[in-house]
């Protein structure tokens, strides 16, 4: 009787301890960061003036970065206007993306030191959220607006092959249209038409 004692005993523990560990939070180590919801590496990509994958609706719909499109300049055929176009649409940008990133960052940070403080109040917390939300909002137009004002510069065939390597489609990919693309504007950035 002492050793079935005993043994439901030590599975007990042990169940309990394995539960105390599965409780842990993912969050765990995050505790340590300046900005909580800010990684080291988030702010970093912020403060370089990098997407930060804001504009990735852009991309993966066919409307290049300037960004990629100078990594690419030899394999898209850029001619040397469309290269300095593209390399001025680039400075514009990454200069008015840091500071954005740094007006996100700043607010990323009022709304960490409200909670550090202790005494945030559901009507702070509100104006706190909306000005983080109009700061990312800003952060993003910044590099939306770039991607679509790329379309000015190059052409529909410079797409084609931008998208191609980049590794999102190749040219037989125009009657395959993905689903929820627009077929015209998809086959003209397929360079099909």
């Amino acid at each position: 009787m002492q050793i079935l004692k005993s043994l439901i005993l030590a599975l007990t523990i042990a169940g309990l301890s394995g539960t105390a560990l599965a409780q842990h939070s993912e969050y765990r180590g995050d505790e340590d960061r300046a900005i909580k919801s800010l990684s080291a590496d988030d702010i970093e990509a912020l403060r370089r003036g990098g997407g930060w994958g804001l504009a990735r609706v852009a991309e993966l719909n066919g409307v290049p970065g300037p960004s990629h499109l100078l990594e690419l300049t030899d394999e898209i055929n850029l001619d040397a206007d469309q290269q300095a176009a593209i390399e001025n649409l680039f400075t514009t940008m990454q200069a008015e993306a840091i500071a954005a990133g740094e007006r996100f960052i700043a607010a990323e940070a009022a709304l960490e030191s409200a909670f550090q403080s202790g005494d945030v109040t559901p009507n702070e917390l509100r104006d706190h959220l909306d000005t983080i939300a109009e700061r990312r909002s800003d952060l993003r137009y910044v590099h939306l607006e770039a991607h679509l004002e790329t379309l000015d510069i190059i052409t529909d065939e410079q797409v084609a092959r931008y998208n191609e390597a980049r590794g999102y489609s190749t040219r037989s990919d125009c009657d395959d249209v993905p689903e929820g693309h627009d077929p015209e504007m998809w086959r003209q950035h397929q360079g099909c038409e």
